[in-house]
Order: structure tokens, then C-alpha cells, then sequence
């Protein structure tokens, strides 16, 4: 009974983000349909709409792209923090052994594909995009599995979304060290004032989220101002939000960092990210320009990295966890299902497109770096589907 309650939310995690799954196939469907549509002028344009605010002298004005890929995505990034917080204090990676098979694999799955990248990209104008494929979308890389069924051994979710969680903070310290840019100081302390305001807010005992609202836009315009992306502040407030349970409405135990979570994931996984997906994933086909210099290897490197370079990766290194005894492989997961997950990883989409967008400024390499990863990732989504139906048994080992 016990083992039942601690993977209910976990079963619930992964529902979310199995329905994600599909959502943002709509909406990248969509984004790209749009785009090479007669219709595809407005697409572009409606993204370019300026937005903004005025006060006085004080003036804030910039694209819709830009509210929903530095503003809203830090939302986005709010709940990875809060399931990293989470998965660190009380779950699969609370405990270094149990999380070590994951930890490796992450690891492997992250750095081979990177490495194929530079393999054909050692110079510019491609060499800054090696972090784009080193990212798994965990809603579309759960809801594969999903379409598997029973096929698909629970211990097999469970070892994925440790993997997905891992790798998710893997990015989120490449994109803050590798694609920050001429860092400046001042900014660096407003978004330092910002972190001391909360940490002293929760030292008076102060509970309520909406307290932390104003601190936490602090921190990410510190972050804008300072060249690191600001969509980064809802990581570090999401592993500042405290993860010892509190007793809640109707006698219930739970911790701030559930409840946030538990509120703000069908939000970001049904509503942020298929926006996400809608404003980046209409890449107009036709000008895609293969010719400019570099877009060839480009393309290559990350539909590889993706394809081939994930399920080598997370298969390898798991493969060398096991032996060496760094880690042991959940009961009844064995070769096979590697297999299955290392496919599934190549799924890059989201952290993928979004890291594409700080490493190619240039628009042409842009259009060819979005192409690719959608390629890729539909690629890899296509050999999980198959290797789960022709490798996995039809009922959980």
C-alpha cells in the first residue's frame, strides 16, 4: 500500500505530460502547416507583435515571441525546479544509489550526442549549437510510451522520467554556463537581491506563493539584464521552494513544493508549452536554406545527435554503470528496454528548440536548426514505437 501512494503522483506526473505529449504534436502540426501555408506571413507576424508596457519615462516593450520564450517559459522552468526539488528531497534521486543509473545515463545520453554534433561542426559557423541536441522532451518522450501500453513496464517510466529530470538539469546548467552572454554585473546583484529576498520571506515564515511573486520577477529581470536567460529564475526559485511538508486544507500534509507543482504543471504542460510550440515550431520549409554555409552539417549534426547519438549514449552508459557497479538496472529492465528509453530520449523538441534559439542568432541557421531537431525527433519518436513493439513484451515483465 505504501509503494501505491508513492507512485500515485508519479502515475499522475506522467499522465500530464503523456496528454502534453499530444498537445504540442497539435500545436507543432499547426505551427508548421501555418508557416507553409498560403497564410504564412501572418504566422511570422503575429509572433513579431510588439507588446509591452510605459510608465512615465520607464518604457518595456518587446515581440509576443519574446513574452512567451523568456517570459512564460520561466514558468516553464518554475516547475522543473520544484519536480527537481522535489525528486532530490524525496524521490528516485533522494537516494545517490537509486539515482545513479539515471544520473550516468543522463550524463551519456547528453554527451554523445553533443560530441556527434562537433564531429561535423568543429568550427564555426556551426560549433556553438553542440548543446541543442543533448535535451529530451519528457512529454513526448512519456506519452511513446504511453501509445505502448502495457507493453512498457512501470519500473520503465519510472527510470525515464529520472532520466528526463536529470537531463533537464544538465540543460538548464549548460544553457546558464555555455549560452549566457557578456555577462554584466549589475544585474547579476539585482537578481542576487531577489534570491536573499525569498530565502529571508521564508525565514519569517511567510507561506503564501503570491508573496514570492515580486521577488521572483526581480530575479528574472536581473537575469535579463545580466545576459543569462532570464527564463532561468524559475529554476532557481522553483529549488528555493521548500520541500518539508506543511499541513494543508482539510488536515492534508503536503509540501510547498508539491502543492506549486500539482497546480502549476497542467498549466505549463497544456497550455505554455503547446504555446511554445506554436510560436517556434513553424519553420517555413521552403526557405530553408540548405546552401548557406555551414546548414549541411548543421542539420546533420542534430538530426544525428538526436537519432543516433541519445540511445548510444543512454544505452553505453548504462550499460558501464551496471558493470562497474556504480549502479543497478530496476527489476525486470534489461537491454531491451534500454533500448526503448534511448529512442524516446532523442525526442529533443522543446529544450531542444529553445536552445537552438540562443545558439544560432543568424535566421537562416535558425530555420535549419529547427528543421533538423523537428526531423530528428520525429525520427527517434518513429524507431521508439517501433522498437517497443518489436522488443517489448505485451504485458509488464
Amino acid at each position: 500500500m505504501k509503494a501505491r501512494g508513492l507512485l500515485r503522483p508519479i502515475d499522475r506526473f506522467l499522465k500530464i505530460e503523456a496528454a502534453s505529449g499530444i498537445l504540442l504534436l497539435g500545436c507543432a502540426l499547426i505551427a508548421l502547416g501555418w508557416a507553409n501555408s498560403p497564410y504564412g506571413a501572418s504566422y511570422h507576424a503575429l509572433w513579431r507583435t510588439p507588446l509591452g508596457v510605459e510608465l512615465g519615462r520607464l518604457s518595456f516593450q518587446k515581440d509576443l515571441q519574446f513574452f512567451i520564450n523568456d517570459g512564460l517559459m520561466a514558468v516553464f522552468f518554475f516547475v522543473v525546479g520544484l519536480e527537481i526539488r522535489r525528486e532530490l528531497f524525496d524521490g528516485e534521486l533522494s537516494d545517490a544509489r537509486r539515482a545513479a543509473l539515471p544520473a550516468v545515463a543522463a550524463l551519456g545520453g547528453m554527451l554523445a550526442p553533443a560530441l556527434i554534433y562537433l564531429a561535423f561542426n568543429p568550427s564555426a559557423p556551426g560549433k556553438n549549437g553542440w548543446g541543442v541536441p543533448m535535451a529530451t522532451d519528457i512529454a513526448f518522450a512519456v506519452g511513446i510510451l504511453t501509445l505502448l501500453g502495457k507493453r512498457v513496464p512501470g519500473a520503465l517510466r519510472v527510470l525515464l522520467l529520472a532520466l528526463a529530470i536529470i537531463d533537464d538539469i544538465g540543460a538548464v546548467l549548460v544553457i546558464a554556463l555555455f549560452y549566457s552572454t557578456g555577462l554584466e554585473l549589475g544585474g547579476l546583484v539585482v537578481a542576487g537581491g531577489g534570491v536573499v529576498a525569498i530565502l529571508l520571506m521564508q525565514r519569517l515564515g511567510l507561506r503564501r506563493p503570491i508573496f514570492y511573486l515580486g521577488p521572483a520577477l526581480v530575479c528574472w529581470s536581473g537575469l535579463l539584464a545580466s545576459g543569462v536567460h532570464p527564463a532561468i529564475s524559475g529554476v532557481i526559485v522553483g529549488l528555493l521552494t521548500p520541500a518539508r511538508v506543511t499541513l494543508g486544507a482539510g488536515g492534508e500534509a503536503i509540501s510547498p513544493v508539491v502543492r506549486l507543482r500539482d497546480l502549476l504543471h497542467p498549466w505549463v504542460s497544456r497550455l505554455i508549452m503547446p504555446l511554445f510550440a506554436l510560436a517556434n515550431a513553424g519553420v517555413t520549409i521552403g526557405e530553408v536554406r540548405l546552401t548557406e554555409p555551414g546548414a549541411p552539417r548543421i542539420a546533420l549534426g542534430l538530426g544525428l545527435g538526436l537519432l543516433l547519438g541519445k540511445p548510444i549514449g543512454i544505452v553505453l552508459a548504462s550499460i558501464a554503470a551496471v558493470r562497474s557497479g556504480l549502479g543497478a538496472l530496476p527489476r525486470g529492465i534489461g537491454l531491451r528496454e534500454l533500448l526503448v528509453v534511448g529512442a524516446a530520449g532523442g525526442i529533443g523538441f522543446t529544450m531542444a528548440l529553445f536552445v537552438a534559439h540562443l545558439a544560432f542568432p543568424n535566421p537562416e541557421l535558425l530555420a535549419v536548426a529547427k528543421l533538423a531537431v523537428l526531423v530528428g525527433s520525429a525520427l527517434s519518436a518513429a524507431v521508439g514505437l517501433v522498437l517497443g513493439r518489436l522488443l517489448l513484451s505485451r504485458s509488464p515483465l
